[in-house]
């Protein structure tokens, strides 16, 4: 896992949102790390969502992400999906 999990599955959720491929709404969730306990899921978003903070701007750019999107996902509290 390369530390990005959480937003890919933050963005596949705003496209399925948008209406592209409703039959897989639950398909963000294979992405999950499986056998975690609820609280070493939230370590792993806390982990996470602070590594994206710190990405350079052209790092961001490899994994296509502007610094706002990068932000938004980075501030979320760790317990939000």
């Amino acid at each position: 896992m390369n530390g990005l999990s959480d937003l890919r599955l933050t963005l596949r959720s705003q496209e399925l949102e948008a209406g592209q491929n409703n039959e897989a709404r639950e398909a963000p969730m294979r992405n999950v790390a499986t056998g975690l306990s609820r609280w070493a899921l939230f370590r792993h978003r806390l982990h996470t969502r602070k590594a994206l903070l710190d990405l350079t701007p052209a790092q961001l750019k490899d994994i296509g992400l502007t610094r706002e999107q990068a932000l938004e996902e980075g501030l979320k509290p760790f317990w939000r999906i």
